[in-house]
């Protein structure tokens, strides 16, 4: 069937959309355009460093105030392909490119992972859309790594404006409180990996992680798709 369905309709590129040999997969011109992350990186965050500064090394932002979360591992930089990928699964109904990000974000799956939990839609945006694409992500990373995901148990009950074009201080008072956990005895003792699309400011993570781990979370890893830098920020 799979064969079938790629004769009438060939896979295409997560990128750009040229033809390619198998679904999800990337052209070599679109490829060769991800930057992949990984260390040496802040002990704290996570956030990439251009020259390696040597284990337990923290960013500014850290040293300042170390965050709740285990650190915020990301598959790739928000880049114009990147950007494209979230747009196509985000907006554009392709949903076996959540597969395509999962492949490439299970390199970074903490070893003592217990629980993948997807960053929640509002009840209304999630109507309007159809699906949650970081359900969908956890779900295809469920499948590469066998540990259990749970869309259900983290809820965002009330609905958040846009973050884009606020400030820092603005994007935390917009989520702060907005999630909740449904069972918090599942969170018992539990290695948790928080699971989104992309990064950015970090406020949405952070709020989902303190919900968590007041819950009862051990620990919360943020694990995204991709993650906005200095240098790709827009």
């Amino acid at each position: 069937m799979g064969r079938l369905i790629d004769a009438v309709l060939p896979p295409r590129c997560p990128g750009c959309g040229a033809v390619v040999l198998a679904q999800g997969r990337f052209c070599a011109a679109c490829w060769g355009q991800l930057r992949f992350l990984g260390e040496p990186w802040c002990a704290g965050c996570n956030l990439p460093f251009v020259l390696d500064a040597g284990p337990g090394a923290l960013c500014a932002a850290c040293a300042a105030a170390p965050p709740r979360h285990a650190g915020v591992r990301a598959a790739v930089a928000y880049d114009a392909v990147a950007r494209t990928l979230v747009l196509r699964l985000k907006h554009g109904g392709r949903a076996a490119y959540a597969g395509t990000a999962a492949r490439l974000m299970a390199r970074l799956m903490p070893a003592d992972a217990t629980l993948l939990v997807p960053v929640p839609l509002h009840r209304w945006r999630l109507w309007s859309r159809g699906y949650n694409q970081a359900a969908l992500i956890a779900t295809a990373l469920t499948r590469l790594v066998a540990v259990p995901s749970d869309a259900l148990l983290l809820q965002r009950h009330r609905a958040t404006p846009m973050l884009r074009d606020r400030g820092p201080a603005a994007r935390r008072e917009a989520v702060a409180g907005a999630f909740r956990v449904r069972r918090p005895a599942a969170l018992h003792d539990a290695r948790v990996v928080l699971i989104d699309d992309v990064y950015t400011s970090g406020a949405t993570a952070n709020a989902c992680a303190a919900a968590l781990l007041d819950a009862g979370a051990r620990s919360v890893t943020v694990l995204v798709w991709a993650r906005v830098l200095a240098d790709h920020a827009d």
